[in-house]
């Protein structure tokens, strides 16, 4: 085994907030070792919850992921589902993202209390992409292609009787119902509605004992009674409902993207495929073929990559996302479903071949950018996060010279792309 190379004493001092012995914070260390950087600190999420902790001044902190650890889901949920807590179940979304937010705010006040402490990622950013409503409606008004979703300018989605009214109303008859604040797609419903009243649900939820619980396994619902039930227990969390838009295929099988954008630029992409509407790896879903995909786009590959950048840049304080981008049906047109504050997750992908991380996995690419100084493409002047960043200085994407925002600081939306749809 090679050894990595001596520290530097003069390096950054990292710390990660994560949960102990968990692969990221794993991951992560590994990369800052091979960097030559010294061991990152951990700094636990249990830590935190419960108010125990201080930033030490001159450390760079990275916030990652406090899922899959039972004791912090407890810390975050556990009161909202009383005795009939266990981490399986799906119910309690809201009172995690108080809890999580509200944490977020304290080490971000630590943080600034803390002489030459910065985070790598600005909590509040954190906090709107784990809101669906919020990331959606802040694509939106900077331009970003998004999926139409129901309005919900006269207040939240309240049970069954006020969805069905309401998509009736808008005319969507095949929708993604996803919770608000979840992940990994917990409690993520496909309805789709048919002639004479007919509807289908596909999901991982499952009913136990009166209770939604996560299962791998995807189920379909029919009735109209159980998918009421489903959506009844769902909504008190808050619910987000977008159109669930034809995707394209690879080998027969229906394909969207996670595309990481690191200080940027679009980095590391995996396409992820499956027989069903969900492609989420855990519940059966496999990754596709790149190559395939490049061949496919063709010359609309610099679009997909700039798509994904143009949202991520709408998180001018957030050093690296993962953009689910979903492509159309002929790989020409894309749009952006979610922006996932911890989709780097990616173990054993290395970066695109003749981009900027070609070789280094998602956390050796953040390591090199937080390693090549604070330079990062600048948002156009107005609120953060309207408007993407500008390419970076690559001839080979600068296919249209007016996309730079060299010259005016604006940045217009990439080839190919009017309104939202």
């Amino acid at each position: 085994m090679t050894p990595a190379p001596p520290t530097d004493p003069t390096a950054p001092r990292l710390t990660v907030l994560g949960n102990p012995g968990h692969r990221r914070v794993a991951l992560f260390a590994a990369a800052v070792r091979a960097s030559g950087l010294p061991e990152p600190a951990v700094l636990p999420w249990l830590d935190v919850l419960r108010g125990e902790y201080r930033i030490e001044p001159g450390t760079l902190l990275r916030v990652d992921s406090p899922g899959e650890d039972e004791a912090v889901d407890r810390l975050l949920r556990g009161a909202a589902l009383g005795p009939g807590y266990a981490p399986t179940r799906v119910e309690g979304s809201a009172a995690w993202y108080a809890g999580f937010t509200a944490a977020l705010a304290g080490v971000d006040r630590a943080v600034g209390a803390a002489p030459g402490a910065r985070l790598l990622s600005a909590p509040a950013e954190i906090a709107v992409m784990f809101d669906k409503r919020r990331t959606h409606r802040l694509l939106a008004g900077a331009g970003v292609p998004v999926p139409p979703a129901l309005d919900q300018s006269a207040g939240p989605v309240t049970g069954w009787a006020d969805l069905k009214e309401r998509l009736a109303a808008a005319g969507m008859r095949r929708v993604f119902v996803k919770p608000a604040h979840g992940s990994s797609a917990s409690g993520v419903l496909a309805l789709e509605s048919g002639p004479r009243g007919r509807l289908s649900v596909t999901t991982s939820v499952s009913w136990q004992g009166g209770e939604l619980h996560n299962s791998l396994r995807v189920r379909r619902y029919q009735e109209e009674a159980g998918i009421a039930a489903i959506v009844d227990r769902l909504a008190p969390d808050g619910l987000h409902v977008e159109r669930w838009i034809p995707k394209s295929a690879q080998h027969g099988r229906a394909a969207d993207l996670r595309v990481v954008v690191v200080a940027g630029r679009a980095t590391h992409l995996v396409v992820r495929t499956s027989t069903g509407p969900m492609t989420n790896l855990h519940l059966g879903g496999a990754r596709g073929d790149t190559e395939l995909l490049r061949e496919a786009a063709g010359p609309h590959w610099t679009t997909l990559l700039e798509t994904a950048e143009w949202a991520a840049g709408c998180f001018p304080g957030s050093l690296a996302a993962g953009v689910d981008v979903l492509p159309g049906a002929d790989w020409r047109r894309y749009l952006v479903g979610e922006v996932n504050a911890f989709g780097d997750l990616l173990p054993g992908l290395t970066g695109l071949p003749g981009g900027p991380a070609e070789g280094l996995d998602t956390y050796a690419a953040q390591l090199a950018a937080v390693l090549a100084g604070p330079a990062r493409p600048t948002p156009a002047a107005g609120p953060a996060g309207s408007t993407g960043p500008s390419p970076a200085a690559d001839p080979s994407r600068r296919t249209d010279p007016s996309r730079t925002g060299a010259r005016t600081g604006t940045v217009a939306p990439p080839p190919g792309h009017g309104a939202t749809p």
